[in-house]
């Protein structure tokens, strides 16, 4: 609902004790669905949570100007029933704003099933200006990525097949190898390669199966109901192995993660050899397709298998 006259509210026309008395009064006669804009000369973020430790997570906050000399924000209260987007589902709508995510170390594909505010909260983070730069996404006119979200689900486990999966196979004996090479030549004098090339031997134990089980018994599973050639006579099929891929999806992003603190953000020390930076571009490189790659199961092929199997 486009925010009329009445619902703005120029702060700076207040004496200081009675700013957020009058702001959180307004907010409480807004119905679901309606905002109220609020205008001042500084930024307002200590009122954001205030409202979040007050009255919850039922509101929206969008700043429609940032100083200098104004500061506007949109102050719209949620409709129940409507749920706030996890991480995984923003993402899976526009892929651009996992850049954002990215940015900011918040798990979008492993971790996804989490609200912003949320994962902001567990990593100490300053929610309004991550939820300001997503914002700032919507208003960007550039290309948008490949629409995952609209294809079919049998056309989609290909994709993932073919892409990501051919990836993995092609990358996995090359980083093992290298991973291997270095820490024995340097792990003396940089003893975080002997746990990470023991991190990537952990992958490498996990993946090739996983993948082998992707594509012999769940994918044409999946692809089967999605072309109306299973008939589900044992509802919940499909629960248990989505549940032990999620499982495994976890445990391998979890062991980048730590590669990445472990490599200081691959961060190459000064004595580095080409191998070495070589191993830490592939690293980076893997980690990266390794959560487009998660991220289109976890949150876009499996829950839409999921539900297409209740029906």
């Amino acid at each position: 609902m486009q925010t009329i006259a009445e619902n703005i509210l120029d702060v700076t026309l207040l004496e200081p004790r009675q700013k957020h008395p009058t702001i959180f009064a307004r907010f409480d006669h807004l119905r679901e669905g309606e905002s109220l804009t609020i205008h001042n000369d500084h930024d307002p973020k200590p009122l954001y949570y205030q409202l979040l430790g007050e009255r919850g997570n039922i509101f929206s906050w969008e700043y429609l100007e940032q100083g200098p000399e104004w500061w506007k924000v949109r102050i719209s209260k949620n409709i129940t029933g409507a749920g706030e987007e996890t991480l995984g589902q923003i993402a899976a709508k526009d892929l651009r704003k996992a850049e954002v995510f990215k940015k900011y170390g918040l798990d979008f594909c492993c971790g996804g099933k989490k609200s912003v505010k949320e994962a902001c909260a567990d990593k100490g983070l300053d929610v309004t200006k991550i939820e300001y730069e997503l914002q700032q996404v919507d208003k960007n006119p550039g290309a948008r990525p490949l629409p995952y979200d609209d294809w079919s689900l049998d056309f989609l486990a290909d994709y993932i097949v073919n892409t990501h999966h051919s990836y993995v196979k092609k990358t996995l004996p090359d980083l093992r190898a290298y991973a291997a090479k270095v820490a024995q030549v340097h792990g003396e004098m940089n003893p975080e390669l002997l746990v990470i090339y023991q991190l990537v031997e952990k992958i490498c134990a996990v993946l090739p199966a996983h993948l082998e089980e992707e594509e012999n018994a769940l994918f044409p599973f999946i692809k089967a109901l999605a072309t109306e050639k299973h008939a589900a006579a044992n509802p919940g099929t499909l629960g248990h192995p989505v549940t032990v891929m999620e499982t495994e999806h976890e445990m391998t992003g979890k062991a980048l993660e730590e590669i990445r603190t472990l490599s200081n953000n691959y961060t190459l020390p000064d004595s580095a050899c080409a191998t070495y930076s070589l191993l830490y571009r592939m690293l980076e490189e893997f980690e990266g397709d390794l959560h487009l790659h998660v991220h289109l199961e976890n949150n876009i092929l499996f829950p839409k298998a999921l539900a297409l199997e209740k029906q």
